[in-house]
């Protein structure tokens, strides 16, 4: 019997050591032209470990995200499924005040309970991990600081940090995840405290290494969030800042696992290109990169780890459901390539990483609700389908890409649209002022400026910025699009007589997709 228990163990143990190792590596904010694999940033960058990983893995081109921002996106990775599946009291009460109609912003956060792509592999025996930014998971009973412009060498307000930072470590191992560390609760200027609005990469990834090299038996899975190239990305608050200041205040030693910061400039600058804060925010992201593909070298991991590298959504359009917002290429790495080739022109979501990721950890997902599918296939060889629809779900808006025909909608609760004067100000008064607190900019101080697609603020809020109007169709309730011949979507169709069975086809497709999804949308 004792025999027979040995040959048990040592069977499950060969079964775990097939599985491969993990990373999911998502940066903030990504442009089309930091990535030197696309023809927009092709040579621009001075990034040759993501290089590496592209020339040697596969750039899905067609990569697409649902909701561009960061915590939906976060949240759809994280899930397998859309942001409007929300529990969280937040998500539930905006959807209360606009009469039942889902409101996807920054409200979609992951709840105890919840079933989560860390959860998953952790019944499929890997030990799961996350460094880096947040985001995404819901915390509640975090302390907030009286002044944002208040010392962070005060006692007290290195212990309110350090509870802060605790308690975020703490619900993230609630949905999952086995090791938490290293971890920014949201955006670096929302830590509470001006001093440390700054980005730490190399605290981060000292995280991630650490877990890279904790003694295992079992595969890992690894999601590290960077806070890179998001704002704040002036030199003096991200590559160039202060390496001892962190989420928790002021560190004791500077981390050690990067090439040192002062030699970014030299190295960009020595490889012929301008010397910025992109080309340095870049470089500095790829040194984090190159940390963890040299720690998995160290380890003898790297043979059986298969990389993600991922930015949370597409950045030319942030805040709308254009092709600028939502169409968002990755990579996929491992040892050898796979047989679909250095590049794919198969339509994937974002929803499809968890299913991605559970079938190549050899996992039974059947009964897992995911909106998502695995593509795994498709990087094994197999031909994808000829044809996909996709779906796209922000704020006040939702849109459906069928081939090369584009649908997007936005509606407005009645309450909203018949906002007085009096009530827009207010509102707009209220948002400007956190922002003034927190030193951000402002959008606008006009409160009859048109709310954008993602928040009912006067003029929109920062996210969106850059896309508000900037569409000749923005404004328009119904847009149809051809994205074959207009594939910067400048040209609305929808009221064009010749595309009016189109847009019934397009519409019936998107009422098809609302019907599976909880919340009214009026179309």
């Amino acid at each position: 019997m004792r025999m027979f228990w040995m040959l048990v163990s040592l069977v499950a143990a060969s079964a775990l050591a097939e599985k491969p190792n993990i990373i999911f590596f998502i940066a903030d904010d990504m442009l089309p032209r930091h990535f030197n694999c696309l023809p927009q940033g092709a040579g621009k960058n001075l990034t040759p470990n993501i290089d590496r990983l592209a020339e040697e893995g596969v750039v899905m081109l067609e990569q697409h995200c649902a909701s561009p921002i960061c915590t939906p996106s976060r949240y759809n990775v994280l899930t397998g499924t859309y942001a409007s599946r929300a529990q969280n009291s937040w998500f539930k009460d905006v959807t209360k005040q606009n009469g039942g109609q889902t409101t996807v912003e920054f409200n979609t956060h992951i709840v105890k309970g919840q079933t989560t792509l860390p959860a998953l592999l952790k019944r499929e025996g890997y030990t799961t991990g996350m460094v880096g930014k947040n985001h995404v998971v819901e915390a509640h009973g975090l302390k907030r600081f009286k002044d944002f412009d208040a010392s962070a060498k005060d006692p007290e307000n290195v212990s309110i940090l350090k509870a802060n930072h605790d308690r975020v470590c703490q619900v993230m191992r609630e949905i999952g995840f086995d090791y938490v560390d290293r971890v920014y609760h949201n955006n670096p200027d929302f830590l509470g405290l001006h001093e440390v609005a700054v980005q730490n990469m190399d605290w981060i990834t000292e995280g991630g290494v650490a877990f890279l090299k904790a003694k295992r038996d079992n595969p890992f899975f690894l999601y590290f969030a960077t806070t890179v190239p998001h704002g704040p990305s002036q030199a003096p608050r991200s590559w160039n800042a202060n390496p001892l200041l962190s989420p928790v205040g002021y560190l004791d030693e500077a981390p050690e696992v990067q090439p040192a910061r002062s030699t970014i400039p030299e190295r960009v600058k020595a490889a012929g290109l301008r010397v910025d804060q992109e080309t340095c925010n870049m470089l500095w992201l790829d040194d984090a990169v190159g940390a963890l593909i040299q720690t998995l070298e160290e380890t003898g991991a790297l043979d059986n780890t298969i990389i993600f590298f991922y930015s949370d959504h597409g950045q030319l359009s942030k805040g709308t459901l254009y092709q600028g917002g939502v169409h968002n290429p990755c990579i996929v790495w491992k040892k050898g390539g796979f047989p679909v080739g250095k590049t794919s022109d198969a339509l994937v979501h974002i929803v499809d990483f968890a299913p991605t990721i559970l079938d190549m950890a050899g996992a039974d997902f059947s009964l897992t609700n995911f909106d998502g599918e695995s593509y795994l296939p498709v990087l094994n060889g197999k031909r994808p389908p000829a044809e996909r629809l996709m779906y796209f779900e922000l704020g006040y808006a939702r849109a459906i890409r069928k081939g090369d025909w584009k649908y997007l909608a936005v509606r407005y609760p009645e309450h909203l649209q018949t906002m007085s004067e009096e009530e827009r100000e207010r509102v707009l008064e209220e948002w400007n002022a956190e922002r003034h607190r927190k030193h951000l900019q402002i959008v606008t101080e006009d409160p009859s400026a048109p709310f954008s697609h993602l928040t009912a603020i006067p003029g929109g809020g920062h996210a969106e910025s850059g896309s508000t109007g900037s569409y000749p169709g923005y404004f328009d309730a119904d847009q149809l699009y051809n994205l074959s011949r207009d594939p910067q979507e400048q040209q609305n169709l929808a009221s064009d007589p010749r595309c009016k069975e189109k847009l019934k086809e397009m519409q019936r497709e998107m009422k098809r997709v609302l019907s599976t999804l909880p919340g009214g949308f009026p179309l």
